[in-house]
């Protein structure tokens, strides 16, 4: 696990009242550049993992070490703005520190709303507010960004936007990206490395391994095997369409689909077919 810019090991945490821990010795890194997706069933324990993760919730046993003066940028799942109070995008972006007119305005450029500085949030639609979100936490410079269920309310069109442009972002920046998410095909597609969590790891390891794997599909069921049906098929497209090509850059640690992320899965997610019941 060196070099990990986030790592936990025998990581328990047990909310007051509660007998069962929601996660039990839980062993976890992520490493520069990678696209980690934690899925699972609802009450699964993948809210209380990312808040232990980045020391919001004590553990009762197991170690978190994050890497000395690590960036982190935070999209939570719930984010509490009172609908009555005025408040624009541009004093949203500066809480709670100022941001400069011109940086906001570069940032929400940059994750396609651009000149809504002035909009009020009441105003904006579900898709333009997680877009101010992630524009938020992007102003540090992040080297890991954390998203907890990002697509939470959007439509597919707008999740399929949002995670690509999530990909954009790191094959721009570098940052590692942690995701929780339910959106389990466009998850498969987007992921580097994939962790199903059900109180404890599952299973885990490449999209394709888990969504071939027992415990995947003993929690997801009928889903699981249509996921693994579909990701196979867009997975053998792929592979068939850029099979002579060449990768012409190196990989950066961590960034073990570097080739494929940057050519393949955009062109991959636009073809995403309708799913049903999600």
């Amino acid at each position: 696990m060196t070099g990990a810019l986030i790592s936990a090991k025998g990581l328990t945490v047990r909310p007051p009242g509660l007998g069962a821990p929601v996660l039990n010795e839980v062993d976890f890194a992520i490493q520069p550049g990678e696209i980690v997706t934690v899925v699972g069933p609802n009450g699964s324990g993948k809210s209380t993992f990312v808040r232990a993760l980045l020391g919001y919730l004590a553990p009762q046993s197991g170690t978190v070490t994050r890497q000395s003066g690590l960036r982190i940028g935070y999209v939570p799942q719930r984010v509490h703005v009172e609908r009555t109070m005025p408040m624009t995008v541009q004093r949203f972006l500066s809480l709670p520190h100022r941001v400069p007119e011109d940086q906001a305005a570069q940032m929400l450029e940059r994750t396609g709303v651009a000149g809504l500085q002035s909009r009020q949030l009441s105003a904006l639609s579900g898709g333009q507010f997680q877009r101010v979100l992630l524009a938020r936490a992007l102003l540090n410079h992040p080297q890991i960004l954390v998203l907890d269920e990002p697509t939470q309310g959007l439509d597919q069109p707008g999740m399929i936007s949002f995670y690509r442009l999530i990909e954009e972002v790191r094959a721009e920046t570098g940052a590692a990206i942690l995701m929780v998410s339910h959106d389990l095909l466009v998850v498969m597609r987007a992921s580097d490395r994939v962790i199903c969590l059900n109180g404890h790891i599952c299973c885990e390891g490449t999209p394709q391994d888990v969504s071939s794997a027992p415990a995947y599909r003993a929690l997801f069921g009928a889903e699981a095997q249509g996921m693994l049906a579909l990701y196979q098929h867009h997975h053998d497209h792929e592979h068939e369409h850029f099979h002579d090509a060449t990768c012409g850059h190196d990989h950066a640690p961590g960034q073990t689909h570097s080739h494929t992320d940057t050519h393949t899965h955009p062109h991959g997610l636009s073809a995403v077919p309708e799913r049903q019941g999600l």
